[in-house]
């Protein structure tokens, strides 16, 4: 295949994103994205880095750069959102996100003059729309998600309110923010680049926390304060638009607002709805048939066609309607009991609660598991904060014995994984 003759800093670079659990499926679309994105020379570089935060320090130590060389290139990489840098404890530290969610979204998040917007458009959606490899993997590879959907809460009968927790709320991820950071959809402007664009509002993607932090320094978001994001949040509401974010109960670091016809997760969860790609919320819609007018609005806003019209089996109006919900591919977004013009749909609890991992090292660590991949985390030491880190890894290992059972139980994973994060702060 041709890109086995590129040079090798790229397949260095897509054998490392492949050993995170969100990886990148290796095609010769890949490989010219790639060269888009990175030097020969910085994709070797980045082959080297550790799959979890790092310093300069260290990555020095691994680059064999004096500190000036090493930090000059780390910057210069966070200033295009290739990593991300931000501070804890005090020092300057780094990551490499995914592809996705990561560097491939940030390359859209903004009009840019240093690459062409276009090409690069038009190469994602051929290796993510066209090819669908890495799309099918990314959602569909493991049972743990990398996201999931908000229930539209004002929909929500005040006793079911009582039972929506608060990180399912988008309105309290956004009023517990460290930092808020507003961009570009990546989905809408890839599209518009590839003239599949839709009219919903663009300027409405959401990053929080370190995210929001790094994106805004480099001037890839703008930073917005808790009322203006709510505001937004609000508009995306009444534009229909479908709330999806972070797989995580505490840190989340994104909410996009989603239409049906752009944004990556609404296509995939159409696509492939029957193989549940991304995580409901609790809430399921209940149609009251009888006072159904058969409008149609319903069907209109649903994101991943879970609504269809039916007869409605009135033997006096033979040509009658009725809405019908396909429940095995609803996302329970409630989208679609906000524009029932008779207040015939309401949503109910679904019957088992959706588990969302602790935080974004319980996720991922979920997920390589379940991929078969947790020894990049033990062998890629470079990775580990301490030693203590490790032996809680490896602790997480030996009680999860034998693999197989433990991923049959998410009580375990819950209880172990989740206990273990909490004490050592992985």
């Amino acid at each position: 295949m041709a890109h086995h003759t590129i040079k090798s800093g790229y397949r260095q670079l897509v054998e490392r994103l492949n050993r995170f659990p969100q990886g990148a499926t290796s095609s010769e679309l890949l490989y010219q994205i790639l060269k888009m994105l990175f030097s020969e020379k910085e994709a070797k570089l980045v082959s080297l880095l550790p799959l979890r935060v790092f310093n300069a320090e260290r990555v020095g130590r691994i680059w064999k750069l004096d500190p000036g060389r090493t930090q000059k290139i780390l910057d210069e990489l966070s200033g295009r959102a290739i990593l991300m840098d931000f501070e804890r404890n005090g020092r300057q530290v780094y990551c490499l996100p995914p592809p996705m969610a990561g560097f491939f979204e940030f390359a859209l998040m903004r009009v840019r003059g240093d690459l062409d917007q276009k090409v690069l458009s038009e190469l994602y959606y051929q290796y993510i729309n066209v090819e669908e490899d890495f799309i099918k993997d990314l959602f569909l590879g493991t049972e743990t998600k990398l996201g999931r959907v908000f229930v539209h809460e004002p929909v929500l009968s005040s006793d079911k309110a009582l039972y929506v927790f608060d990180y399912e709320r988008a309105g309290e991820v956004i009023k517990t923010a460290s930092h808020i950071g507003i961009s570009t959809c990546y989905c809408r402007h890839k599209m518009a680049h590839v003239g599949r664009g839709c009219s919903a509002p663009k300027e409405v993607c959401m990053t929080f926390n370190a995210t929001a932090a790094s994106l805004v320094k480099h001037g890839f978001a703008r930073r917005v304060e808790v009322s203006e994001c709510l505001g937004l949040l609000a508009s995306a509401c009444e534009s229909n638009l479908v709330q999806f974010g972070d797989n995580v109960r505490e840190g989340v670091n994104f909410i996009c607002n989603c239409c049906g016809c752009c944004c990556e997760a609404m296509i995939v969860a159409r696509k492939f709805g029957t193989l549940h790609p991304i995580h409901t919320t609790n809430f399921i819609p209940r149609i009251q048939a009888a006072a159904c007018n058969g409008c149609r609005k319903c069907i209109d806003v649903c994101p991943v066609e879970a609504m269809s019209l039916v007869s409605a089996n009135d033997p006096k109006h033979p040509k009658k309607k009725k809405a019908r919900l396909i429940e095995e591919i609803c996302l329970g977004c409630g989208v679609c009991a906000r524009v029932c013009p008779v207040d015939c749909i309401d949503l109910k609890r679904r019957p088992q609660r959706v588990i969302t991992p602790l935080n974004t090292t319980h996720r991922v660590v979920l997920m390589a598991i379940e991929r078969g991949t947790l020894q990049h985390f033990i062998i890629d030491n470079q990775v580990l904060d301490s030693h203590r880190a490790l032996a809680a890894v490896l602790g997480v290992i030996l009680k999860l014995s034998p693999i197989k059972q433990a991923l049959a139980s998410r009580q375990m994973k819950s209880r172990y994984l989740e206990a273990l994060i909490r004490r050592w702060d992985l």
